[in-house]
């Protein structure tokens, strides 16, 4: 977590480009994420230069030639501000040099159509001496940086761009915790904070695993796979993934529900995921085997059926839905809890109260859990009522104490100990005939038992006596407060 002095710094970068007339979150950090990243190809550069002078070998893989050396961040950086302005902008200067260094690197193969949008000498050259100034030399710090960049977004909220809550996602993480040979997929990547607390949870458990080069090739070329369609979302993930330590994630510009997407099938062995909302599509757009798996135009829906293809048999996923998805009607809300619940193996429908997403949007969500199996397998379903998640459910979302997240994630690491629990608990299992019963409905509410209590209360006779009684004493000190007036006057 970014605190103290690289915190401030950060805001400062950010201020600057407020001041200077650049109010999009979005934008700021796209423009960032290029200052970020010619910085991050001088540093490469350079620790290939310290390899080759070590081992005294020719350089390899140069990402500047000699006549380009003056791209580098090194030699610019110091530019008086409309030197360096220029510098930047003209048709062989540095921002063209990125956006052309093509295919072969995994951050310019996604800059089609990115605009240099810093709007002064002035706040360009403020931006690089603050980011010049920000100490990024290890993996941790970038990544903390970069995550506190991305939570303006949330901070701002413009143009509905907001993220997971990020204690949201490490819960999740921590219930399917991930593997090291696990291929993860994030269909509706955005920033890629889902790749990345995976990322971050096998870097923990699996440290010495990093060791091994046919390991490490796996982790930054191939375990995970994100698809986003938004351009600068897009970017802004890379930037991400890279900042954290993947060096080429595998993702992919593209609209995943569409038939372009077509190839993504029996790919991933875990997909993590907050697909959109409220979204609607004409069939004519959505690829056919998502909809052999649910005839439906709700985003919501299709996203199921994308990622049941998408996975690998015995993949699993963890999804936030609406909370409409677990107990909608419609013939495509009950084709997709079916297949879920007959076709795979549903295990968990975690329930989360609404103000989870505040103050950006206020609808109650759930957490699906559940494992491409294409033979069944769910005999019961593991509900549990989340009540709060460390901070207040209001459009502040304050810290506060109370939180359910760890206890969450032990109760669903051993559901044998849940049998025993009663329906008026916090967490509790339903067997799958009961489920059937009820149309595949998965609201909690509908198998949740709660205790009504036997409150007795007065007879009618004994208020009304009271209640005279109180008249009585009311009108007595009337009568007195009146005499007492007249007495004065």
């Amino acid at each position: 977590m970014l605190i103290g002095e690289k915190r401030a710094q950060i805001d400062k970068i950010w201020n600057a480009f407020w001041t200077g007339g650049v109010s999009n979150p979005l934008t700021v950090i796209e423009q960032i994420t290029y200052l970020l990243f010619i910085k991050r190809l001088d540093e490469l550069q350079t620790a290939r230069e310290k390899k080759a002078t070590l081992l005294q070998r020719p350089l390899e893989n140069p990402i500047y030639t000699e006549e380009q050396a003056e791209l580098r961040w090194s030699r610019f950086k110091d530019r008086e501000p409309e030197d360096l302005f220029n510098h930047i902008i003209q048709p062989e200067g540095v921002f063209n040099f990125m956006k052309n260094l093509g295919q072969d690197n995994s951050f310019s193969r996604f800059m089609k159509g990115a605009t240099f949008m810093i709007p002064t000498p002035r706040v360009l050259t403020q931006v690089v001496d603050l980011l010049n100034n920000v100490d990024m030399t290890d993996r941790d710090t970038k990544g903390d940086v970069y995550e506190y960049l991305l939570s303006k977004i949330a901070t701002a909220g413009a143009n509905g761009q907001f993220r997971t809550p990020r204690h949201i996602i490490k819960m999740m993480v921590d219930m399917v915790q991930p593997l090291p040979q696990d291929v993860i997929c994030d269909p509706s990547a955005g920033s890629c904070g889902f790749l990345v607390a995976a990322a971050e949870y096998v870097q923990t458990h699996y440290e010495d695993r990093f060791a091994d080069a046919a390991f490490r090739k796996h982790y930054n070329e191939e375990m995970f796979i994100g698809t986003e369609f938004d351009a600068t979302m897009i970017r802004i993930g890379a930037m991400n993934m890279m900042m954290h330590g993947i060096e080429n994630p595998n993702l992919v510009d593209v609209d995943a529900l569409s038939k372009a997407n077509a190839g993504f099938t029996n790919k991933a062995t875990l997909v993590l995921a907050n697909p959109p909302f409220k979204g609607s599509l004409d069939h004519d757009s959505v690829e056919k085997n998502i909809l052999d798996k649910v005839s439906s135009k709700k985003t919501e829906l299709l996203f199921l059926g994308l990622m049941l293809r998408g996975l690998k048999i015995g993949g699993r996923a963890a999804v936030i839905v609406p909370d409409g998805v677990l107990f909608g009607s419609s013939k495509a809300h009950v084709q997709i809890r079916k297949e879920l619940i007959d076709s795979h193996q549903l295990k968990a429908v975690i329930s989360m109260p609404s103000g989870v997403f505040k103050p950006y949007a206020g609808v109650s969500t759930a957490i699906l859990l559940f494992t491409r199996t294409d033979s069944g397998g769910t005999d019961q379903v593991w509900f549990y009522d989340m009540q709060a998640d460390g901070y207040s459910l209001d459009d502040k979302r304050q810290e506060i104490a109370e939180s359910d997240l760890a206890d969450i994630v032990a109760r669903y690491h051993k559901l044998d100990a849940e049998v025993s629990r009663k329906r008026t608990d916090q967490s509790f299992l339903v067997p799958v005939a009961e489920i059937r019963a009820n149309k595949y409905d998965l609201s909690i509410n509908r198998y949740k038992e709660v205790i009504h209590e036997v409150k007795q209360y007065e007879k009618p006779e004994v208020v009304i006596n009271k209640i005279k009684a109180l008249d009585e004493a009311r009108r007595k000190n009337l009568t007195e407060l009146e005499q007492l007036l007249m007495v004065e006057i």
